[in-house]
Protein backbone atom coordinates (compact mmCIF):
# COMPACT_ATOMS: atom_id res chain seq x y z
CA UNK A 1 0.00 0.00 0.00
CA UNK A 2 1.43 3.52 -0.98
CA UNK A 3 0.74 6.63 0.94
CA UNK A 4 1.64 9.92 1.36
CA UNK A 5 3.48 10.88 4.64
CA UNK A 6 1.44 11.99 7.31
CA UNK A 7 4.16 14.61 9.37
CA UNK A 8 0.99 16.00 11.21
CA UNK A 9 0.22 12.34 13.03
CA UNK A 10 4.38 11.60 13.55
CA UNK A 11 4.70 15.21 14.92
CA UNK A 12 1.66 13.95 17.85
CA UNK A 13 3.46 10.87 18.60
CA UNK A 14 7.08 12.50 19.21
CA UNK A 15 5.89 16.05 20.63
CA UNK A 16 6.32 14.61 24.18
CA UNK A 17 9.36 13.03 23.76
CA UNK A 18 12.62 14.81 24.18
CA UNK A 19 13.21 16.06 20.51
CA UNK A 20 16.64 15.72 20.60
CA UNK A 21 16.86 12.43 21.41
CA UNK A 22 14.08 11.66 18.65
CA UNK A 23 15.78 13.52 16.03
CA UNK A 24 18.74 11.03 16.77
CA UNK A 25 17.01 8.27 16.90
CA UNK A 26 15.04 8.89 13.71
CA UNK A 27 18.69 9.26 11.41
CA UNK A 28 20.49 6.49 13.20
CA UNK A 29 18.37 3.58 13.38
CA UNK A 30 14.90 4.73 11.52
CA UNK A 31 16.82 6.34 8.43
CA UNK A 32 19.05 3.87 7.65
CA UNK A 33 16.77 1.12 7.47
CA UNK A 34 14.15 3.02 5.61
CA UNK A 35 15.58 5.39 3.90
CA UNK A 36 15.23 3.78 0.21
CA UNK A 37 11.31 4.51 0.53
CA UNK A 38 12.72 8.38 0.75
CA UNK A 39 14.13 7.56 -2.82
CA UNK A 40 10.57 6.92 -4.36
CA UNK A 41 10.06 8.62 -7.56
CA UNK A 42 7.39 10.40 -5.88
CA UNK A 43 8.20 11.86 -3.16
CA UNK A 44 7.00 11.83 -0.16
CA UNK A 45 5.73 8.29 -0.12
CA UNK A 46 6.17 5.41 1.82
CA UNK A 47 6.07 2.06 0.58
CA UNK A 48 4.81 0.60 3.85
CA UNK A 49 6.56 -1.86 6.00
CA UNK A 50 5.64 -3.47 9.14
CA UNK A 51 6.71 -2.63 12.66
CA UNK A 52 7.96 -5.93 13.39
CA UNK A 53 9.64 -5.83 10.34
CA UNK A 54 11.20 -2.71 11.10
CA UNK A 55 12.31 -2.95 14.81
CA UNK A 56 14.07 -6.41 13.67
CA UNK A 57 15.89 -4.30 10.79
CA UNK A 58 16.99 -1.67 13.42
CA UNK A 59 18.48 -4.25 15.87
CA UNK A 60 19.78 -6.19 13.30
CA UNK A 61 21.78 -3.00 12.01
CA UNK A 62 22.57 -2.03 15.74
CA UNK A 63 24.32 -5.66 16.04
CA UNK A 64 26.48 -5.31 13.22
CA UNK A 65 27.44 -1.79 14.09
CA UNK A 66 28.64 -3.65 17.79
CA UNK A 67 30.33 -6.46 16.13
CA UNK A 68 32.25 -4.43 13.47
CA UNK A 69 34.44 -1.28 14.21
CA UNK A 70 34.88 -0.65 9.75
CA UNK A 71 31.13 -1.10 10.04
CA UNK A 72 30.60 1.47 12.81
CA UNK A 73 33.08 4.33 10.55
CA UNK A 74 30.82 3.26 7.63
CA UNK A 75 27.49 3.80 8.99
CA UNK A 76 28.54 6.82 11.10
CA UNK A 77 29.41 8.32 7.34
CA UNK A 78 25.75 6.70 6.23
CA UNK A 79 24.31 8.73 8.95
CA UNK A 80 25.96 12.05 8.24
CA UNK A 81 25.08 11.74 4.72
CA UNK A 82 21.25 10.79 5.40
CA UNK A 83 20.91 14.22 8.04
CA UNK A 84 22.10 16.06 5.34
CA UNK A 85 19.88 14.51 2.67
CA UNK A 86 16.79 14.01 4.44
CA UNK A 87 17.02 16.98 6.65
CA UNK A 88 13.51 18.11 5.42
CA UNK A 89 11.91 15.40 7.17
CA UNK A 90 12.34 16.54 10.05
CA UNK A 91 11.67 19.64 9.29
CA UNK A 92 8.26 18.56 8.35
CA UNK A 93 7.80 17.05 11.42
CA UNK A 94 8.81 19.95 13.31
CA UNK A 95 6.40 22.32 11.42
CA UNK A 96 3.34 20.30 13.08
CA UNK A 97 5.34 19.78 16.74
CA UNK A 98 4.63 23.51 17.84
Amino acid sequence: MISAVDYASIAERVRSYDLKVVKDILYSEVAPVCFSNLETPIPPVWTGFKNEWLLSEIEKERQARARSRIRRVFDKLKIAWLRYSYSYVWKEIMRFVV
